[in-house]
């Protein structure tokens, strides 16, 4: 149980990577908060976790509305008086060519990707210096270092995510927090399947794939921050 005492919030926690996430961050004996604007959602993952003998909580916040974002934070101050993980998963994409892509679509993705993003680390970051310690982890995207076609609106977020996350990282350093970036390809979820094309899922990373390996880097000895990993298929085809 390496993240006993932890508490830990998953933003984007009812399906997809954001549930692999809790589910895998709640085995290892952390109280996981789980966040998106569905709350059935969050509700079966807060079961699942729990019929497996871990624990979390449910509270529907929309992070893209600063005041969820400060009540959702109240409400971890409240019960917890503390935050050693913050995971920001909760994301959207919209693939299309730029002739095509809405400005409703474009603020919708800024708004989530980034600005929802930046006020939730603005929120975890006393918490956590209080503390004198944690971890955030910003799940990226290789989208965020790579150019393809129709996702100028859906890069151009994480290609800022990555700059916004290299310099965090070293702001806040000094006060023992560490800031993970972790960059996937596809992964088999409803969000990127809309991305790709028919019949190109053969070899696709899966949503546990990418909580092992944030996993894996939140539990590295605190002396070591991994800052970065990108994350491939083995054998693409």
């Amino acid at each position: 149980m390496k993240l006993l005492d932890k508490v830990a919030l998953v933003t984007g926690a009812g399906r997809g990577i954001g549930r692999s996430i809790a589910l895998t961050l709640a085995r290892e004996g952390a109280t996981v908060v789980l966040s998106s604007r569905t709350y059935p959602q969050l509700e079966s993952v807060r079961k699942e976790i729990e019929t497996a003998g871990g624990k979390a909580i449910s509270i529907r916040s929309d992070i893209t509305l600063p005041q969820d974002i400060v009540q959702l934070f109240e409400a971890i101050s409240q019960r917890f008086h503390r935050l050693d993980i913050l995971v920001n998963n909760a994301g959207i994409g919209y693939f299309v060519p730029v002739t095509d892509l809405r400005l409703e679509e474009f603020d919708a993705m800024w708004n989530l990707n980034i600005r929802g993003l930046f006020l939730c680390v603005q929120k975890a970051l006393p918490m956590m210096q209080t503390g004198r310690g944690g971890t955030i982890v910003n799940i990226s995207s290789l989208a965020g270092k790579n150019a393809f076609v129709n996702g100028a609106g859906y890069a151009a977020t994480k290609w800022a995510l990555m700059g916004f996350s290299n310099c965090l990282r070293l702001e806040v350093r000094q006060s023992n927090i560490r800031v993970i970036t972790i960059c996937p390809g596809s992964v088999d979820t409803e969000f990127a399947n809309a991305a790709m094309k028919p019949g190109k899922t053969g070899s696709i990373l899966q949503p546990q794939d990418v909580a092992d390996t944030v996993l894996a880097a939140v539990t590295a000895p605190e002396r070591a921050m991994v800052s970065e990993i990108d994350i491939r298929p083995t054998n693409p085809r």
